[in-house]
């Protein structure tokens, strides 16, 4: 339980994503309406039932990264390592230097689903000859392979970036892991085990092996003659989602740490919760009942009644049954306000990046509270019986936003949700 007396705030928001590697960029793609899928450029994908995703047009080294960085990690730390500093520059921390700062006090807490995955195949690929021998040459293994075998590589970069002495860790609950890393985070300040933490959740998994696990099961799209609209979630026509990649990082706050500081607090994070069905790997029962728990407790951890909430942040996979699953479960837990509240999915615009998502949407939640506007579903053109609330079709949609409810459902179960409420507005 969350201690009453210390409050999490953020005050800072990096995101590297597909159509936009900043806060900035980001922001203005989705409130365009644009999307960021297209035919996969990163190998060829002609083999595969799904071509499509949303890649990152990420240059490290414009990032800021050194060529040590680039060469030491696999693209998903290198993303998180970005996100973070665009996060810790917007706070006004000066984490870097050893003045200013308990750093005993600075905790990190990151998601990843697949980790190092893109790397850890390049490098089978080269120290196999390309799988023609079972016994591979340990001579030609980059010295950092090891870096790539353990996901905890990331929550070590991202804590000696920044000096951050307090508990560190890595998150993998599948596709909730950016929201259960942000929650977790959310409970180190709560509990008194931090007043700052880096919390947020990176993947970079468009590779081939990637893309040929969710081949197998048919849960992306084979919209491949149509990358732009393939990622459809709502809409009667839905095929499955589109892959992405990218992250996001919130510098998360007790709130009197940061009033002491004078710093700028862009939202509260009021509530989290997760529970898992225990029912199936990727199955989902269609009442939502699970995620319905998830978002009452939530809510009453956050001391607010359900008609607070002024936006939702949805999961939005565009699977059928997640949308289905998901539109009963607000159904359930917002009783007739779910038909009142704009409710919408940025994976028709950037993809679905796994573990990252969780995170990217909790940063588009800060911004529609910052900025009184809606993000829409793209793609939304044919409505299912189903799924009958207000999607928010393909345009933005200025709306006050004190209240943001985001929501995430993961393979194995789970199921995640975080309350955010605009700073000071909510009591």
């Amino acid at each position: 339980m969350s201690g009453p007396d210390r409050r999490t705030v953020v005050t800072g928001v990096g995101v590297v994503a597909p159509g936009g590697t900043d806060r900035e960029s980001f922001w203005r793609l989705l409130t365009d309406g644009r999307t960021a899928t297209r035919r996969i450029t990163f190998f060829d994908p002609s083999a595969l039932r799904s071509q499509l995703a949303a890649e990152c047009d990420f240059d490290p080294l414009a990032a800021g990264l050194t060529l040590q960085e680039i060469h030491r990690n696999d693209r998903f730390v290198q993303f998180a390592l970005a996100a973070a500093d665009e996060a810790v520059r917007q706070s006004g921390l000066d984490l870097a230097s050893g003045t200013g700062v308990d750093h005993d006090t600075v905790a990190v807490s990151l998601g990843s689903a697949v980790g190092a995955t893109t790397r850890l195949e390049n490098e089978y690929s080269v120290v196999s000859d390309h799988g023609r021998k079972w016994l591979v040459d340990q001579r030609y293994a980059s010295p950092f392979l090891y870096h790539a075998l353990v996901p905890s590589a990331l929550a070590t970069e991202v804590a000696c970036r920044f000096r951050a002495h307090g508990p560190a860790m890595v998150v993998s609950t599948g596709c909730t892991s950016g929201l259960d890393a942000v929650g977790n985070g959310h409970q180190l300040i709560a509990d008194g085990e931090a007043d700052i933490v880096i919390a947020g959740a990176t993947d970079a998994p468009i590779s081939p092996i990637s893309m040929a696990c969710f081949d197998a099961i048919r849960a992306t799209s084979a919209r491949n003659d149509d990358p732009g609209g393939a990622s459809r979630p709502f809409d009667a026509t839905r095929d499955g989602f589109v892959m992405g990649e990218g992250a996001a990082v919130l510098v998360l706050e007790e709130a009197e740490h940061a009033r002491r500081r004078g710093a700028e607090v862009l939202c509260e994070i009021r509530g989290f919760a997760n529970r898992c069905n225990a029912y199936h790997m990727t199955g989902l029962r269609p009442d939502g009942v699970e995620m319905a728990e998830a978002i009452d407790a939530a809510l009453a951890e956050a001391r607010l009644d359900p008609t607070a909430v002024g936006y939702v942040n949805a999961h939005g996979s565009g699977t059928i049954q997640n949308d289905r699953h998901e539109t009963a479960a607000f159904k359930r837990s917002l009783g007739e306000h779910a038909y009142r509240v704009p409710v919408s999915s940025i994976k028709s615009m950037v993809g679905h990046s796994l573990g990252a998502i969780g995170a990217i949407e909790l940063a588009a939640c800060v911004l529609a509270i910052r900025h009184g506007v809606v993000p829409p579903t793209a793609n939304y053109e044919n409505p299912d019986p189903e799924c009958d609330l207000d999607y928010v079709p393909r345009q933005a949609r200025e709306h006050r936003v004190d209240v943001a409810l985001s929501v995430g459902s993961g393979f194995g179960g789970f199921q995640s949700a975080v309350v955010l409420t605009k700073p000071g507005g909510t009591s």
